[in-house]
């Protein structure tokens, strides 16, 4: 595996394949990874031919400033990480200077999508990550791109903006992965403590207690209500619990086929997002 930082040797190296006729996959990260980003790599099997996995913690998608210092960080871990899977080419970390030279003042907006959910008490955040995101499609000439439900807005932007701008891409879908209680794996779990770690299984658990009586046929009203106070009563700050369609991420009050419940706490400084199909 080749570890690049510079924009330069990458595109050396994707022209060479390109000439090649190599299918390159890509696995866009902030590093600190974990076995849902192996997830990832995983599902790009018999889809490409290489792999390519980026590490940059993208500072223009953090509104607070104190998230983006604390953000797990460790670059020779991650390495060894995925060295070892045997499936990856080559690890992309550029700096900061290398992806926002002096004077960069471009950014993509991807209208509609990005103005509820976390786009809603976190202004910019999907432009920052839009912004990237194009950058790295760019970069890494990828014929496929993974991305986790988990993050189910930030797909469906990104989707949007492929779309919309003619990115010869596929973008690859990939399931949340879970701890065995449940909690969708993320970088910011490692940042609670013990006590809030055993609080955090309460929110997977109360979305699928919801889904449940959503399924069984409860009005969503009451049923979100009840899902909410199970949170407050753990101890969690609820930002946004809703339902709403996968396709357009509408609001809905239907619980059918096609839509999703969609959540946003915190325990103390850290938030944790997650989703469930209904």
């Amino acid at each position: 595996m080749h570890i690049i930082t510079s924009r330069a040797e990458l595109a050396q190296l994707v022209t060479q394949w390109h000439k090649e006729n190599e299918r390159i996959g890509v696995v866009p990260t902030m590093g600190a990874l974990h076995n849902g980003h192996l997830t990832l790599v995983n599902a790009l099997d018999g889809k490409v031919s290489r792999r390519i996995v980026t590490i940059f913690v993208n500072p223009i998608q953090f509104n607070n400033a104190e998230d983006f210092r604390l953000y797990p960080r460790g670059v020779d871990k991650d390495a060894a990480l995925l060295a070892d899977t045997g499936k990856v080419d080559v690890l992309y970390a550029p700096n900061e200077n290398e992806m926002y030279p002096q004077g960069f003042s471009t950014r993509v907006l991807v209208s509609g999508l990005d103005g509820m959910l976390c786009g809603g008490d976190r202004p910019g955040h999907f432009d920052g990550v839009a912004t990237i995101v194009t950058k790295l499609l760019l970069q890494t000439g990828a014929d496929v791109a993974a991305f986790g439900e988990k993050d189910y807005q930030q797909l469906c932007i990104i989707r949007r903006l492929a779309a919309d701008l003619n990115l010869p891409v596929e973008i690859l879908p990939v399931p949340t992965v879970r701890e065995a209680d449940g909690l969708a794996l993320s970088s910011r779990n490692r940042r609670l403590t013990t006590e809030q770690r055993t609080q955090a299984a309460t929110l997977p658990a109360a979305l699928t207690a919801c889904l449940g009586a959503l399924r069984a046929h409860q009005p969503a009203p009451p049923a979100l209500a009840q899902c909410r106070a199970t949170l407050e009563q753990a101890g969690f700050t609820v930002h946004y619990l809703e339902l709403r369609a996968e396709s357009d991420l509408h609001l809905t009050q239907a619980a059918t086929p096609g839509t999703r419940l969609f959540v946003a706490a915190s325990l103390g400084d850290i938030r944790l997002i997650d989703n469930m199909p209904v």
